[in-house]
């Protein structure tokens, strides 16, 4: 199993979680965060960092939305850039946390 980052991440993009992260399995692309499940080692140090709670075990989705979050963060993990160093989360973060149905919003 691994650890996926969810529709939570969208806008928002908080990156305490990339400089924990023993494997350095996070790539980050406009709005979003993505770990690639091929390097995941499941260590779960990254779940309690993340301050709106968007990383999940990927165990703990199921069916549709397991796969739905798994493909996107094994896609956009290939083509973006990886990120090991904590940066200011997008602008409107805070304001953006708590929205729902952001899906429509992830910039590839």
């Amino acid at each position: 199993m691994t650890h996926l980052v969810t529709e939570k991440c969208i806008q928002c993009k908080y990156t305490d979680c990339v400089q924990v992260c023993p494997v350095d399995c996070f790539y980050e692309g406009p709005n979003f965060l993505a770990i690639n499940p091929d390097e995941c080692i499941d260590c779960g140090v990254c779940i309690p960092e993340c301050p709106i709670e968007a990383i999940v075990e990927e165990a703990s989705l199921e069916g549709i939305e397991r796969q739905y979050w798994f493909d996107i963060n094994e896609r956009l993990s290939q083509k973006w850039p990886n990120i090991t160093k904590k940066k200011e989360p997008l602008p409107d973060a805070d304001m953006l946390k708590d929205v729902h149905n952001k899906r429509t919003l992830l910039k590839e």
